[in-house]
């Protein structure tokens, strides 16, 4: 368990960031692309605004894009009935189609979104106030598996241990405290935490903007390096860990995350170090046979040749800007999820997991 007094209490303080949340009949988001320089919230009452949201990087990280969907399923649904009465689950599905495709890798949208479609056919009458204590579920359901995660995490890592993560999986990727950055706040509760290094994450430097900004309000000590950086930190002895979250797991324990993971995954099997995944058990897509088969995301060029409001290349260059990419099971040390840990991962392994209590 976590331990008490002034860690703890550094631990429990991330409480106070919230990426997601529902207030005065909207949804309301933090966004993200102008932290850590401000902290600006915007309001959605409108589904659309919410998929707008989400495809534009206002709100990120695979769980909170989840809770996020299942609110603006609430709000697409209240305009349904206002706008067709009793037809409104025909007339709300346009939204949640375009809730689905706002972004095709992670697969916690398109699993909200189902989860509240599948509450549709109990709803009698008008369908916002059930719809709503199911999205409020979902939300506390994802905030009480991070805790879990954390803990579990850092059980199995044991300690004391520095530890390296990339891109951001804490509160602002999730409903609170994060997967990865769950793991990390356990350590440090624990006072097994030697040290933590983010990497940059570029393009959109989620590490450098969010995860930095994350852990240093919580009063844990962090060290930024370049991504490229990581490999020369493990050859020197500095790193024991990296631990990172994931978008979306395979059957098999394949693994898709945030552009650079592949890497270090292969950078830390080199070097001898221990490599886990931290995600919720919604993460893992059943269906999809191995890794091959998820799409990876390809975003607009500019965010890569001009990311961040400075120009980084001449005009005219070509570019190719994946957002994430696949780190095969046979590089992952071990998946810890809310249901327990996976290690080494493998298809029997992560069906045992899915077919626990709770499991799909």
């Amino acid at each position: 368990m976590d331990g008490g007094g002034a860690n703890g209490d550094a631990a429990a303080r991330q409480d106070s960031v919230q990426a997601v949340a529902w207030e005065e009949d909207a949804v309301r988001l933090l966004d993200q692309r102008r932290l850590p320089g401000a902290e600006r919230y915007l309001s959605l009452s409108r589904a659309t605004e919410v998929a707008e949201a989400i495809r534009d990087m206002v709100v990120r990280g695979a769980p909170a894009i989840g809770i996020a969907a299942a609110y603006a399923v609430v709000l697409a649904a209240r305009a349904a009935w206002r706008c067709a009465g009793t037809d409104w689950r025909q007339a709300a599905r346009p939204e949640l189609q375009r809730l689905e495709r706002a972004r095709p890798t992670a697969v916690h949208l398109r699993w909200a979104v189902r989860r509240m479609r599948d509450r549709f056919a109990a709803i009698p009458g008008e369908p916002t106030p059930a719809l709503l204590a199911e999205a409020r579920a979902l939300h506390r359901e994802d905030m009480a598996a991070n805790r879990r995660i954390g803990a579990l995490g850092a059980d199995f890592i044991g300690g004391p241990a520095r530890v390296l993560t990339h891109c951001n999986a804490g509160a602002l990727a999730t409903g609170g405290y994060g997967t990865a950055l769950g793991v990390v706040r356990s350590l440090h509760a624990r006072g097994a935490l030697r040290a933590v290094y983010v990497c940059e994450s570029r393009p959109w430097l989620q590490g450098a903007r969010l995860t930095a900004w994350e852990l240093q309000r919580d009063g844990i000590p962090v060290t930024l390096i370049a991504d490229a950086a990581a490999p020369g930190f493990m050859a020197r002895g500095e790193i024991d860990w990296v631990v990172v979250g994931a978008d979306r797991i395979a059957a098999n324990g394949d693994v898709v995350n945030k552009i650079g993971t592949y890497a270090h995954a292969v950078a830390a099997r080199h070097h001898g170090l221990g490599f886990l995944v931290a995600a919720s058990a919604a993460t893992i897509d059943a269906a999809m046979a191995t890794g091959a088969g998820i799409p990876i995301e390809r975003r607009a060029p500019e965010e890569l040749l001009a990311g961040c409001g400075w120009q980084r290349l001449p005009p005219g260059i070509e570019a190719a800007n994946p957002v994430f990419d696949l780190t095969p099971a046979a590089l992952v040390g071990g998946i810890v999820t809310e249901r327990g840990v996976v290690a080494p991962p493998g298809r029997d392994r992560v069906r045992a997991l899915l077919a626990a209590e709770g499991g799909d």
